[in-house]
């Protein structure tokens, strides 16, 4: 079978068999292209000669060409989803990708702002929540319930008003996997969701039930705890991305700025204040403590910054 029409079916069999996304699909065709096209320039054509060797030939020279082990990572998932969908069609007898390497990717450390940054953010967010206005209301309650207790941004779409529990100071969130846990909130949060409570979030409601036409899809916002700005449905990750970003703007900083960034400061603040590894582990969801000990080398470095800053014989 020619190389060519090995991959047009393939790709086919994503868009129609597997239902892949989009973006999956253009990623697949990006990487395959790339390969079929290097392949013509060694002379092979023919999908039974598409081996193992052509295949690290191919990688061996995008890292050359210096391209990120993120990408040549992607690479090789590519290869090996294609290798894999010929062999259990019988147009090859094994999958030669199978025996690839993914190259490790270093994790980036995550952008954390400073103690006074932060508290800027939240001051600024807090300013415009004292004109009374529902929106301003409910969004400085995100930012101060982002931070205070390092929700993922889908943790906290997901929060019910019966999850907030006004004596305990505390919400129960529904993390990765549906395991459940609770987590405490500091005493400025449980202002904002209490004052977001009372006023905002009904007006919320009411506002959005005026102006929603008949049949209106909506996500059930009954129990919601924060509600969107369109038909009275819960908020959504994007409105939630689109507000910490804007937020954050003003912040200088490098790296990417979205509600993670909320989640990383906190851990890292939680741990440059002394907290236990293993108790930021359990605040944050994490199953492996491994995912948790990132944050300590943030706080190492932020301790090293410091150092050179400060010491006299730095």
């Amino acid at each position: 079978m020619n190389l060519d029409a090995a991959t047009s079916a393939f790709l086919d069999a994503a868009r129609l068999e597997f239902g892949y996304s989009e973006h999956t699909i253009r990623s697949y065709r990006r990487d395959l292209l790339g390969f079929t096209e290097f392949a013509g320039e060694q002379g092979v054509t023919s999908l039974a000669d598409a081996d193992l060797e052509l295949m690290r030939s191919w990688l061996w020279e995008r890292q050359q060409a210096g391209l990120a082990a993120s990408t040549i990572a992607r690479n090789v998932a590519t290869l090996k989803s294609f290798g894999s969908w010929l062999e259990a069609r019988n147009l090859l007898p094994g999958n030669p990708a199978s025996r690839l390497r993914t190259p490790r990717a270093p994790k980036a450390l995550p952008r954390v702002l400073t103690q006074d940054q932060m508290a800027r953010v939240l001051a600024r967010a807090e300013q415009r929540a004292a004109s009374g206005d529902p929106e301003q209301v409910r969004n400085s309650a995100i930012l101060e319930l982002l931070y205070s207790s390092a929700l993922r941004v889908s943790e906290l779409v997901s929060l019910t008003t019966d999850g907030f529990d006004r004596r305990e100071r505390s919400v129960r969130v529904i993390g990765k996997g549906d395991k459940e846990r609770v987590v405490p909130l500091g005493a400025p949060a449980a202002r904002a969701l209490e004052r977001y409570l009372s006023a905002a979030r009904p007006a919320l409601l009411a506002r959005s039930a005026d102006g929603r036409p008949d049949g209106a899809p909506t996500r059930p916002a009954e129990r919601a705890l924060f509600i969107g700005n369109r038909h009275g449905a819960a908020i959504n990750t994007g409105a939630v991305y689109r507000l910490v970003s804007r937020e954050l703007e003003q912040e200088p900083g490098g790296g990417p700025s979205g509600p993670h960034t909320f989640r990383h400061t906190a851990a890292t603040h939680l741990l440059d204040g002394g907290a236990d590894l293993r108790v930021v582990q359990e605040m944050l969801g994490h199953s492996s403590l491994s995912s948790t000990q990132v944050y300590t080398h943030v706080s190492m470095e932020r301790l090293a910054a410091t150092y050179r800053q400060a010491h006299p014989r730095a």
